[in-house]
């Protein structure tokens, strides 16, 4: 049934290797649970409703992901969109979370219809070569960041922005032990590495004092009622307010959009989950699965959901269907059920997860041509901002509008098809407009 169902042979894979796989992405992106329900709580939700509908909104989306597209990718709400919502429309702007959500619930529509009629496929698609390449080995840097800066390794610096933290703090010391344990388990190829990784600095953090056990073992699933099924409709009646909040809709959909399509291109092609032609296999039932659980999502409660890029560490780990989405799905499911023994899991022990998938994918660099300087440019462009500026939005508008400026300076115009003087115009639009 599972063959019939994902083609495992088909794909190179194994019913060990994508659980492996969907336990790993779980393990990785099992913070989000936590995170999100924090920062949205911050505008009076109920954080309890949070918690549960963080979990069956990433539930749906991931279930989405395996049974329409077949693809080992787990969807959740995502982290910038989430403080977005949060910190800017609600906090900043001082909207109800209701109308927020009404927002998102629109935005997701939206992306829908855009999936239908295959414009998504086609901003992918305009995308030169140079600047995917660049996107993959900028997600694996971004994703390194947030890893480091779990744990301590990194922290900032008024005068030089970043710099070491303390590395004799015990979370810091977890990290680097589980990236030299991970690095070598992965180099003999032992099966399940990164998840062993992430398990050992979960074990060795107790005596330590990193891993805290709950507060309460209390596994009550709380009600999602004051926050689902809250929509708000009514600025709908006032040109000025009804203005503002398509602002706020597209700018939910701009950032929505090129996440999505910076972690499906960049986990993609690290590895090597395209067809002959390049082009990401089930990409517009990936996106439809990702269209569709953002609305889910609207209406449970919670911020725009979208594709993770912590499912590179499962797909890393050798996942390469939905069979992996099914099984991460699986342990969302059970995470509701025993919330704080899986909330234990620390920040320090999924840096390992993050580093060693970022340093898988920084071999995208060997394909970028560097001797161009009209390609490396912009590739460079593209993932030197990810990490700097802690956004995969930022490094692709400024791959894309550095790619169309260099060529039309160096005679090469031709190069450069109509998509991409749209993208770029679309790109600056929004920098000057921010």
């Amino acid at each position: 049934m599972l063959e019939t169902l994902f083609k495992l042979k088909e794909n190179g894979t194994s019913v060990r290797n994508e659980i492996l796989a969907g336990i790993t992405t779980f393990m990785t992106m099992a913070y989000i649970l936590s995170v999100a329900p924090n920062m949205l709580s911050a505008t009076g939700m109920d954080k309890g409703a949070l918690f549960t509908a963080t979990v069956l909104t990433s539930v749906i989306g991931t279930l989405l992901m395996a049974l329409i597209a077949n693809l080992p990718y787990a969807l959740a709400p995502g982290m910038g969109t989430t403080a977005f919502f949060a910190f800017t429309v609600c906090i900043g702007m001082g909207y109800s979370w209701e109308v927020a959500l009404t927002a998102i619930f629109l935005e997701g529509l939206f992306f829908i219809f855009l999936t239908l009629i295959n414009v998504r496929e086609k901003i992918i698609g305009a995308i030169p070569l140079s600047v995917r390449q660049g996107i993959t080995v900028g997600v694996g840097m971004f994703i390194t960041m947030i890893g480091l800066k779990g744990a301590g390794i990194v922290v900032d610096n008024g005068a030089t922005l970043v710099t070491m933290g303390d590395l004799t703090s015990p979370s810091a010391v977890i990290a680097i032990l589980g990236i030299i344990l991970t690095g070598a388990l992965y180099y003999k190829k032992v099966p399940g590495s990164i998840l062993i990784g992430m398990i050992f600095c979960t074990l060795i953090g107790l005596p330590m004092g990193v891993t805290q056990l709950p507060e309460s073992w209390d596994f009550a699933i709380p009600s999602i009622s004051p926050i689902a099924f809250h929509l708000d409709f009514s600025w709908i009646g006032s040109f000025d307010e009804t203005i503002n909040i398509v602002v706020v809709l597209f700018a939910f959909l701009f950032i929505d959009m090129f996440d999505t399509i910076g972690t499906l291109v960049g986990v993609s092609n690290s590895a090597n989950m395209v067809d002959e032609n390049g082009e990401i296999k089930n990409l517009k039932q990936g996106l439809t699965a990702d269209s569709i659980a953002t609305v889910c999502g609207a209406l449970l409660g919670v911020s725009t959901v979208t594709t993770v890029s912590e499912s590179a560490a499962g797909i890393a780990e050798g996942g390469r269907t939905g069979l992996t989405s099914m099984v991460t799905a699986s342990f969302l499911l059970i995470a509701l059920l025993l919330s704080p023994l899986f909330l234990m899991v620390p920040a320090a022990a999924t840096t390992p997860a993050l580093f060693i998938v970022g340093v898988m994918m920084m071999s995208e660099t060997s394909k970028i041509n560097f001797k161009d300087f009209t390609e490396a440019v912009p590739a460079y462009f593209t993932f030197m901002l990810m990490p700097l500026t802690y956004s995969i939005v930022n490094g692709i508008m400024m791959g894309v509008i550095s790619y169309v400026f260099i060529k039309l300076l160096t005679g090469r115009r031709k190069e450069v098809t109509i998509s991409m003087w749209i993208l770029a115009i679309v790109f600056m639009i929004k920098i000057f407009v921010s």
